[in-house]
């Protein structure tokens, strides 16, 4: 369970260090509006995705069982983040992190790492397309620069407020939203290994900025972004709480242990290695519970951030360790340009983030599945979005197993971890 970070540095070198500098600097330069972003669409403070992607990108990186995993917030999260903090507050959210971190750390000391094979892949596609389709709905009002008298709960509610607020659509955010889009696809097609994400967003917003449009930023919603870290702090704890938040709990030490390790496995997939899961599952624990003591979200590895570590020439854990020192150096002397970030282009990157998570090129795969599988991934997909993810969750690894345990005398068939 020896982190990764200590065996590659017993022979590394200069060579190795430029090429993980070079490859930090390019995936916190994709990491940082996706940070914002997330945060933003989890319904808290912008500057809690860069404390998460600063504080639990460092200990992913540090402590964890990959050498190419990158750590921070996840739009598999925001579904989860976004209802803890409507019922129980931000506070509330901040000590079900803790506790989860507890329980990472928990099964990381049992060595429960391996056990993500065992949940069914139909569940997994179930619950991200699912995921996907929350996310890509909840951004339609800021792509449009639509106005919500309150906060609406839930898939059809949502539904609901976009069609009573169709009369403050704003056309210049969704030329805004949708000028970010094309150009996002458009550079990472023409240029793969270049930051597309902060060129484009940057572009854009300061075209919102110096032509006056009439489009929300992030400094116009939630004012000046800090330029630090907070001091670290406990949320309040009580018994009542704790028992109140316990599945909050799970379902996030779930999502944060289940995403990591799928990222690690592509990650080993793209660079011929081999991650260490329990470590990984550990250094997930750690993650967490530093991110909730700075008051951040829930952190876990983001296997689009990977992937792009990878692409950009990341060799060890080092990289990431300089994507969260790149993340907390623009917090400190540029956090006041952040604040200019169109919300309309925040919302394009998360619809185009949700297409990505859904993983289009499988759905071909997913339709050509025996029934009981499709029907697996449609009953946990349907009860994401209209009931929540841990019923789905719930539901669906039980009827996974119980499918298993039906087909015992038939051979499993190939896993695919994702690809996103």
């Amino acid at each position: 369970m020896l982190p990764k970070l200590f065996t590659t540095l017993q022979a590394y070198s200069w060579a190795l260090l430029r090429a993980d500098l070079i490859a930090g600097v390019t995936v916190a330069l994709v990491a940082l509006p996706l940070s914002l972003a997330i945060a933003i669409a989890s319904g808290a403070g912008p500057e809690t995705g860069l404390i998460t992607a600063i504080v639990g990108g460092f200990l992913i990186s540090a402590l964890g069982g990959s050498r190419v995993q990158i750590g921070g917030p996840t739009g598999a999260f925001i579904v989860v983040v976004h209802g803890v903090i409507l019922t129980h507050g931000f506070d509330g959210l901040v000590l079900a992190t803790l506790m989860a971190g507890v329980l990472l750390l928990i099964a990381g000391a049992l060595r429960a790492g391996s056990l993500v094979r065992h949940v069914p892949e139909p569940v997994i596609d179930g619950f991200t397309i699912g995921i996907a389709i929350i996310i890509a709905t909840s951004q339609i009002k800021d792509l449009l620069g639509m106005q919500f008298p309150h906060a609406p709960e839930g898939f059809f509610a949502t539904l609901g407020a976009l069609w009573e607020a169709r009369g403050s659509f704003a056309p210049m955010s969704l030329v805004a939203g949708l000028v970010t889009m094309v150009g996002i696809v458009a550079l990472r097609r023409a240029f793969p290994k270049l930051p597309g994400l902060i060129v484009v967003m940057g572009v854009v917003s300061a075209l919102v900025a110096v032509i006056g449009l009439p489009v929300e930023t992030i400094q116009s919603r939630f004012g000046a972004l800090p330029s630090s870290l907070p001091a670290p702090h406990l949320p309040e704890i009580t018994w009542e709480r704790m028992m109140t938040l316990l599945p909050s709990a799970f379902v996030i030490a779930f999502l944060a242990g289940v995403e990591s390790l799928l990222s690690a496995m592509v990650a080993d997939r793209m660079i011929g290695g081999a991650h260490r899961p329990n470590a990984e599952v550990l250094a997930q624990g750690a993650a967490n519970i530093g991110s909730a003591l700075f008051g951040g979200l829930p952190a876990t590895g983001a296997i689009a951030r990977t992937a792009t570590n990878v692409r950009a020439g990341g060799q060890t854990p080092v990289a990431g360790v300089v994507h969260a020192l790149t993340i907390a150096l623009v917090m400190l002397i540029a956090a006041p340009l952040a604040g200019y970030l169109a919300m309309p282009a925040m919302a394009g990157l998360l619809i185009l983030t949700a297409w990505n998570m859904s993983e289009p090129h499988k759905w071909p795969h997913l339709w050509a599945q025996r029934r009981s599988d499709k029907a697996l991934l449609a009953i946990t997909l349907v009860l994401t979005v209209v009931a929540d993810l841990t019923v789905a969750i719930g539901v669906g690894v039980a009827l996974g197993l119980a499918l298993r345990m039906r087909r015992k005398k038939v051979p499993p068939p190939e896993w695919h971890p994702p690809e996103r």
